[in-house]
């Protein structure tokens, strides 16, 4: 059965900040950001599906999707993009002694966000290329995220859909405690190992056309000839939005 119906949680950046800022380490949740090629991956994919349904928040990653969503549905849905959470969250709410696990990224990486931000806990682990499909490198990735928790925040950036499947796999075996955030490249951006779109453009909802510019080889399939299938999906498909809940006081 194809996607039906799509659901996000009201959280607009500034409010989601605040969830993260209670989130109680004594509990376990995972975030996930769908963009226009996570929703296509929904409508082909029941056990991608299923990595939605386990997540504890669904936030809108997408201004391209939040604009075409307005304009044939008059749904206004809030966006929180996954990279600007990430920002968000090394700006605000991390503080250099929390606890932090960051799956993916290379060591040099993970050395030069703990340089910029004074971060004196974080354990980072960086899995082997197709990780997802060895079922022991998988384990080892638990394994790990589970040894150094509680944490405040693991970062897994490893993209989609693997980043979903251990989210998913960490809540299934019920050891880990803390949130955990899907964030795809979003380390990348902080470290600047990639150049991410001038503001002009993200406000705009091109941040994939700033993209594909710099990539044209590797992105021109995905943004040119399998992202236009987004339009026919979306209008068979029921948007709604899911109140969000307050933070603790």
């Amino acid at each position: 059965m194809s996607l039906q119906r799509l659901e996000f949680d009201d959280y607009d950046l500034p409010r989601f900040l605040e969830v993260a800022r209670h989130w109680d380490r004594d509990r376990y949740g995972y975030v996930v950001t769908p963009n226009a090629d996570h929703l296509i991956r929904l409508d082909e994919d029941e056990q991608f599906r299923a990595l939605y349904r386990d997540a504890a928040f669904v936030l809108l990653d997408s201004r391209f999707l939040a604009r075409i969503i307005a304009a044939t549905r008059r749904l206004a849905l809030p966006v929180c993009a996954g990279s600007d959470l990430t920002a968000g969250l090394f700006a605000t709410v991390i503080q250099p002694d929390d606890p932090l696990v960051l799956i993916g990224c290379d060591d040099a990486q993970a050395a030069a966000l703990s340089a910029r931000y004074g971060l004196r806990r974080l354990a980072h682990h960086n899995p082997p290329m197709g990780f997802i499909h060895d079922p022991a490198a998988v384990a080892a990735v638990a394994d790990f995220v589970e040894a150094n928790s509680p944490f405040r925040f693991c970062l897994l950036a490893v993209g989609a859909p693997q980043q979903e499947k251990v989210a998913q796999l960490l809540k299934a075996r019920g050891q880990a405690r803390g949130l955990a955030l899907c964030i795809g490249a979003s380390i990348n951006f902080l470290t600047g190992a990639e150049v991410r779109a001038p503001l002009w453009m993200q406000k705009l909802g091109l941040e994939w056309l700033f993209r594909l510019l710099q990539s044209p080889r590797r992105l021109a399939k995905r943004y040119l000839v399998r992202g236009p299938r987004v339009f026919g999906l979306l209008r068979r498909t029921d948007v709604a939005l899911r109140p969000a809940a307050l933070p603790p006081g």
